[in-house]
């Protein structure tokens, strides 16, 4: 497992990061989501990444269980605030300083931590003035309850925006989180260009598109039984916009690439996304702990110059690069 910087700060991840967005607490059982946990350690993953919002704090508190034997000093724990928690009131979601201090103290509960290494605005709070967000996170880490902050889904301009104001509050984002993969590249054109200005990595989710990437859905056959498209908790409606036949058979013309390197579709999936320079880790789940020693293979693939461009070919009808659909929510989701 290799390690990179978290932005331009001195902080080390595992370039691929465990994360359970869709699996702890909702998904799977808890002795399995623990079982997944060991294999990524057992695999070299320092780095873990959660939500408050996920299953409602129960993601949280499986992650927390699960690492409660290990040295806290040895991993890297990123967790989120935005979304709607608990009773969802007017107050349980959003970036006021309000939710942010609550936020950070209920994920700490549940964590059973003292401090998480990244906390991140899971999303951009059109309702709150910037000015308070940004200074609630700095409250945050002069608190020690966090030691770096980063966002999620931001565009170009509430980076530049959220990292000027940072700054004068006398600390830095280190990173955004946005779904990237080799068919949703809508970061490219802006965001990309002004992390890297302003020193920001980018800490991916769903490289394998939902797993579309992996390969396992082709064009004209049923769906895989029990796979995310069939999943009733949360997974068939993130990965349903994905099943499009075109898709499909485009994504099959990446088996052959995959076969060249002697990787399966899913590692070529996550391989891609860290030949990008300004992507620290991608961020993947597990519903088994095969699924984790697989994903692995994926770090210290470097992709020939020659295949990257085969990738461009064999997927760009189905590419999507437009910058304006990084969006975050005009008003709160209650």
């Amino acid at each position: 497992m290799e390690y990179r910087y978290l932005g331009r700060s001195g902080l080390k991840i595992t370039e691929i990061t465990y994360g359970n967005w869709l699996t702890h607490g909702s998904q799977v059982e808890n002795d399995v989501a623990t079982s997944c946990v060991r294999a990524a350690l057992d695999a070299g993953i320092t780095t873990f990444d959660t939500a408050d919002a996920y299953a409602n704090g129960a993601a949280e508190e499986v992650l927390g269980a699960a690492l409660a034997s290990e040295r806290r000093e040895s991993l890297e724990i990123f967790t989120k605030v935005y979304w709607p928690v608990g009773p969802k009131g007017p107050n349980d979601t959003g970036l006021s300083r309000k939710h942010i201090m609550e936020g950070i103290n209920g994920s700490l509960r549940r964590l059973n931590m003292d401090y998480v290494d990244l906390y991140q605005a899971h999303r951009y709070d059109h309702e709150t003035p910037l000015e308070e967000t940004i200074s609630a996170f700095a409250d945050v880490v002069r608190s020690g309850k966090a030691l770096y902050i980063g966002v999620s889904e931001w565009n170009a301009q509430q980076l530049r925006d959220g990292q000027a104001l940072a700054r004068e509050a006398g600390f830095s984002l280190v990173s955004n989180q946005p779904q990237y993969s080799a068919l949703w590249r809508v970061i490219e054109p802006e965001v990309v260009p002004a992390s890297l200005e302003l020193g920001m990595s980018q800490v991916v989710w769903s490289p394998m598109a939902q797993g579309v990437l992996s390969g396992k859905y082709l064009p004209g056959q049923p769906l895989p039984a029990d796979s995310r498209a069939t999943d009733e908790h949360g997974g068939k409606n993130t990965i349903k916009d994905y099943l499009d036949e075109d898709i499909l058979s485009n994504v099959q013309k990446l088996r052959p690439i995959a076969d060249e390197l002697g990787l399966k579709m899913s590692q070529l999936a996550i391989a891609w996304v860290l030949q990008n320079e300004n992507v620290a880790t991608a961020l993947v789940g597990a519903s088994r702990p095969e699924q984790v020693t697989e994903n692995v293979k994926a770090s210290g693939v470097k992709i020939p110059a020659e295949l990257m461009a085969a990738i461009d070919t064999a997927l760009a009808p189905s590419i999507i690069k437009d910058p304006a659909l990084t969006v975050s929510p005009p008003t709160r989701v209650a």
